[in-house]
């Protein structure tokens, strides 16, 4: 057998395990979805670029980084994941950025009643970290108090998710979490994949 041969073979085999793990975490999240009080923290659809320009203004999308055409695709898919799943949202709070705006009207708009409701608390603090433990505590107890019907569904930016949970996400990724009662730490049952 030639070495690139057996290359791919010990890859395909390592792979394996872990596409299985991400299937049954993505089922767990879904499942979880379904359960009073369920929450879901989405980091906006793809939008080029890191940050926003210099000249940003918070209501003037003409100076932020915004959605791309695969950005707003993936936020389609992301709503239609929801509807084919018939999970039911009971409230969508989004960024007031721009991109998490369009993300989140394009996903879930007609999911949820109240459709999307901006929350500052989950407002960017990228480049500004003084405002990191304020605004991540104040976000954290708007999650601890939802109690449904059906999910909270969060739009928001890989700052504040990273800082809610510790983890990583890409664009359109959401985490599927609990928040306890208490001062733990906010548990990561699964994630979702645009």
């Amino acid at each position: 057998m030639r070495r690139s041969s057996l290359r791919l073979l010990l890859l395909a085999a390592l792979a394996a395990p872990l596409a299985g793990h991400a299937r049954d975490e993505a089922q767990a999240a879904w499942a979880a979805l379904r359960q009073p009080g369920a929450i879901v923290l989405f980091r906006h659809a793809t939008a080029p670029g890191v940050g926003d320009p210099e000249r940003f203004r918070l209501g003037d999308c003409s100076t932020q980084r915004n959605l791309d055409e695969r950005g707003r695709a993936e936020s389609r898919q992301l709503g239609q994941a929801f509807r084919q799943r018939n999970i039911e949202v009971g409230a969508v709070l989004s960024s007031q950025w721009c991109r998490t705006m369009e993300t989140a009207r394009l996903a879930f708009a007609d999911l949820a009643a109240g459709g999307v409701r901006e929350a500052p608390a989950f407002n960017s603090f990228f480049g500004e970290p003084g405002r990191a433990d304020p605004q991540t505590e104040t976000a954290r107890e708007m999650l601890r108090q939802w109690k449904g019907p059906g999910a909270l569904v969060v739009v928001t930016h890989q700052v504040n998710i990273r800082a809610l949970t510790g983890e990583l996400t890409r664009s359109g990724e959401g985490l599927v979490v609990r928040v306890p009662a208490g001062e733990g730490p906010i548990e990561v049952i699964g994630r979702l994949q645009p």
